[in-house]
């Protein structure tokens, strides 16, 4: 049920109250003119016939009276009707319709600015929801493809093939269930819908954890580790801030070089928990930091197949529902590190 606010209950009462002036304003003008104008024809015309002064009151009122109304109309109901003609359009899917909002009282302005925030919002949300769907029917289409060409591949293919054909398949069947997951997730998060316990826990002990969980990666790429984890206690949803934590630990490892270091600190400023992931990869450009944390954003392409460009879009609602901020440097050829503030309370 919805409950009017402060604001909404006033602008009520103001629309109210225009009203009831205009018909006070009608009704004084329509008498005090008729009253006028039947003493200026008494005097103009000395009539042998002697006309009722109430007569020509009622009369005179009749017709300023209609021309008041069409006044009142053209000021108060044109701009509803025009209103309602835009909502229509818009509930017709154009999104694109704009209303002015000069030569209206005020309480009829802001009505105007308020739609046209409104169809902006609409706008940008279908564009939005037009992209995801774009996107995600080719992120599904790369994986189904390459799974179903490796089956039938199998089919004619020699035992040696076939065990290669295989690893094929489970790597894009792994890729297709983390893109389902992450949708998933990403959807309950961006509803709300997931559970919003906090409970107190290790901060230092969960990254440490998260670093365990992608030990095979960094291993393979032979990555040196620094750490620097202060002993920090956090209260918040333990579940979600493990993947936040295996998100930016995992894109450190892919885009750093072989070889390369991967820094992960943990510090307490300001009543805040500070943490830092940091790489001595290739870097971004600015063109492609603005974009990071769009969905299905990938800035290095020769990494495509190893994600889908929702992690880091997930990372930041994530991290965002927890009150923090989350942020990033980078400069090309020098890394890139990225930095969470989480509140402690």
């Amino acid at each position: 049920m919805k409950v009017k606010t402060p604001d909404t209950e006033i602008r009520s009462d103001n629309l109210r109250l225009y009203f009831i002036l205009w018909i006070f304003v009608l009704i004084s003008l329509s008498v005090g003119l008729a009253s006028l104008l039947t003493l200026l024809i008494e005097w103009l015309i000395k009539s042998r016939v002697v006309v009722p002064s109430i007569v020509w009151m009622i009369l005179l009122s009749i017709a300023l009276g209609l021309a008041l109304s069409a006044t009142l109309s053209s000021l108060l109901i044109s701009p509803v009707l025009r209103l309602s003609r835009a909502m229509q359009q818009v509930a017709e899917g154009d999104f694109t319709v704009r209303l002015g909002d000069a030569g209206h009282f005020g309480e009829m302005r802001q009505s105007y600015r308020n739609f046209n925030t409104m169809v902006s919002a609409l706008s940008a949300t279908e564009t939005l929801q037009s992209n995801f769907v774009s996107n995600v029917s080719h992120e599904f289409r790369t994986p189904i493809t390459a799974i179903e060409g490796y089956a039938m591949l199998m089919q004619d293919a020699d035992p040696a093939h076939q065990k290669e054909y295989a690893e094929k398949i489970l790597y894009s069947t792994r890729r297709l269930g983390d893109l389902v997951n992450n949708i998933l997730l990403l959807s309950k998060v961006e509803n709300q819908t997931i559970p919003t316990e906090k409970t107190p826990y290790r901060l230092d002990e969960q990254l440490r954890h998260a670093l365990l969980l992608l030990e095979r990666k960094w291993t393979e790429k032979e990555l040196e580790l620094d750490l620097d984890l202060a002993p920090v206690t956090y209260t918040g949803n333990e579940s979600l801030m493990l993947h936040v934590w295996t998100n930016l630990i995992d894109n450190a490892i892919k885009f750093n070089e072989k070889g390369g270091l991967l820094r992960l600190s943990l510090t307490e400023e300001n009543n805040c928990a500070l943490i830092k992931v940091a790489d001595s990869g290739a870097g971004m450009t600015e063109e492609e930091i603005s974009h990071i944390f769009d969905r299905f954003y990938q800035a290095d392409g020769s990494h495509r197949s190893e994600g889908n460009g929702l992690g880091l879009a997930l990372t930041q609602r994530i991290v965002s529902l927890s009150g923090g901020e989350i942020s990033v440097e980078s400069t090309p050829g020098h890394g890139s590190c990225f930095t969470v503030s989480l509140p402690e309370s």
